[in-house]
């Protein structure tokens, strides 16, 4: 079956509208279909005849904007229908439309899920720090290696630089090869990102759910969301010592 949504339990706005609404136009679609019928079909089989016609077998292409696509090619649904209802003597003719309303239903999802991809996109950038930190009033921070100094989360300061950090780029080996030298020239072994906050939370309706470190300069955030890591830096710390 080919419905491209894909929510791993997270709340996304923009693709749940997308689906309310495309099931609108299914049922509208539907709805029309019965009118016309001269022999009115039990309205629960027309809901099954659609429901069963939605399986098929698709062939995947290349993911955009990282939502996977997937096409409908083959009715399976339909066939499954046509083999069990072909008994009845004017069974199939009654309910085929209907039938064939679940497969063209594929293409219907794929093109909302098509349609809500960058409207999602738009309404939560995920290149911004405050789509993952839309919250932060109750921030708080908890040391995660024995090289965090006791420090507490400067919330003011972090609320001044929400919308002013900048995004840079991430210097995996670089930062993999100051910790080895750091390492070597001394016997405390130090940590990049040896805080982690908490107490934040992402834009309602974006259905980010990351994990997000604070650098021990204070100055540098890192997000670790399930499809990529972003890095933004402040002008200030964000960081004060233990009243």
């Amino acid at each position: 079956m080919t419905i491209n949504y894909n929510f791993a339990f997270s709340f996304q706005l923009i693709p749940i509208i997308s689906l309310i609404l495309a099931w609108c136009v299914i049922a509208i679609i539907a709805y029309r279909m019965m009118k016309k019928l001269q022999v009115k079909p039990k309205t629960w089989k027309a809901l099954v005849c659609v429901l069963v016609g939605l399986f098929s077998f698709s062939i995947n292409f290349p993911s955009l904007w990282d939502t996977p696509i997937k096409i409908s090619i083959l009715p399976l649904g339909v066939w499954i229908l046509y083999a069990f209802l072909k008994r009845k003597e004017g069974c199939w003719v009654t309910y085929r439309r209907f039938a064939w309303l679940g497969f063209w239903a594929n293409f219907i999802f794929l093109v909302a899920a098509l349609i809500a991809v960058p409207i999602q996109n738009a309404t939560y950038p995920k290149n911004e720090l405050s789509t993952y930190m839309s919250t932060v009033e109750n921030a708080s921070i908890r040391s995660i290696h024995p090289s965090g100094e006791k420090s507490v989360l400067d919330t003011d300061t972090l609320l001044k630089q929400l919308h002013n950090m900048s995004q840079e780029k991430i210097q995996g080996i670089q930062w993999y090869q100051e910790k080895e030298i750091r390492s070597e020239q001394s016997i405390k072994r130090n940590e990049r990102f040896p805080y982690q906050l908490f107490g934040t939370s992402s834009k309602w309706g974006s259905g980010l759910y990351p994990i997000i470190y604070l650098e021990a300069d204070g100055k540098g955030i890192l997000v670790t969301a399930p499809q990529k890591q972003l890095y933004f830096r402040s002008d200030e710390s964000l960081l004060k010592g233990e009243e």
